[in-house]
């Protein structure tokens, strides 16, 4: 079977941008084998459904919504708790650093909701323009606006309980 123009942008797009796939991935399911299923599952649909994307421009917000629902989808299956994965556990077991720079601002965003946490990583995580943000959550860019205010000031609230 030979591969189509859509299907060879799909696969370059992927391979040259698999870390921020995975680093999405992981921010939802915070389990490093979790996230490579997710990752996986996510090229497999990807590549079933390669001539849905009407432009080559689109691929980029097309495919993060496949992983942000891959994600979210992995979540709902699964219903449990994962604290943190042995990799993460092994490294603040060690005590070999002592900074905790981003552990709040880690631990803060982990109570938001959903809806605010996405945009927040997407946005500022992952480095997508809010048009993107909002194609890849199917919203309308200014429901992405008033929800990155709302989830800012949510998280400026949280991390100042923390203090």
């Amino acid at each position: 079977m030979r591969k189509t123009k859509a299907e060879d942008n799909v696969i370059t797009f992927i391979i040259e941008n698999q870390e921020n796939f995975y680093r999405l991935a992981f921010s939802y399911v915070k389990n490093a084998q979790d996230a490579l299923d997710v990752v996986q599952e996510s090229i497999e649909k990807a590549i079933r459904k390669k001539d849905s994307i009407k432009d080559n421009q689109s691929v980029k917000s097309w495919f993060y919504r496949i992983v942000v629902n891959t994600s979210l989808d992995f979540l709902r299956k699964n219903k449990k708790i994962a604290l943190v994965d042995d990799d993460t556990l092994d490294y603040f077991r060690s005590g070999k650093q002592d900074t905790y720079e981003d552990i709040d601002l880690q631990r803060s965003l982990e109570q938001l909701p959903i809806t605010y946490k996405s945009i927040i990583i997407l946005r500022f995580f992952e480095d997508l323009k809010l048009d993107e943000v909002a194609d890849v959550l199917n919203e309308n860019t200014n429901t992405i606006k008033t929800r990155l205010y709302r989830a800012l000031k949510l998280l400026r609230v949280e991390m100042n309980e923390m203090q």
